[in-house]
């Protein structure tokens, strides 16, 4: 009984030292005296600007821009680590349309089960070498159906 109202007292003892340690170091830095300010020549004078001359030196040329057609920018959305192959994580990481295309009811109720199963069967069906990762062309072959454009003018 003893000993534990001793090692009470003692850590009190501890955590008072520790707080007006703490409260002294914030004392010191609080009245520590301002920068000293930095005069200018002419107090009228407008700063200037530090000015370089590069001379001959050129810097790199900008990258340019290739143009990807339309399946190629869908093929590097699921490419995320662009090593021109999609596997199933790839894939299923990013299939969230998908997710809101199976829920028929539209309760928000389908598990997330149900959508991955609905996924690898797909992957799995596009995967026609069976290697686990999808290559372009195997790739396009989940491309959506699209629809014709229908006329605007009903002329």
């Amino acid at each position: 009984m003893n000993k534990a109202i001793l090692g009470f007292v003692g850590a009190l003892v501890l955590v008072g030292i520790g707080l007006f340690w703490w409260q002294g170091r914030a004392e010191v830095e609080k009245g520590a005296p301002p920068p000293e300010p930095v005069a200018l020549a002419d107090p009228n004078a407008e700063p200037t600007l530090p000015q370089a001359d590069p001379g001959a030196m050129r810097g790199p040329e900008p990258p340019e821009a290739s143009e990807l057609t339309r399946e190629q920018r869908r093929f590097f959305r699921y490419d995320r680590n662009r090593d021109l192959k999609i596997t199933r994580s790839e894939m299923l990481s990013s299939r969230t349309d998908d997710f809101r295309r199976l829920d028929k009811d539209g309760n928000n109720l389908l598990s997330f089960e149900e959508w991955a199963v609905a996924t690898a069967q797909r992957f799995d069906g596009a995967d026609a070498n069976h290697d686990r990762s999808l290559t372009q062309a195997e790739f396009a072959t989940t491309a959506p159906k699209r629809k014709p454009k229908k006329p605007t003018c009903s002329c």
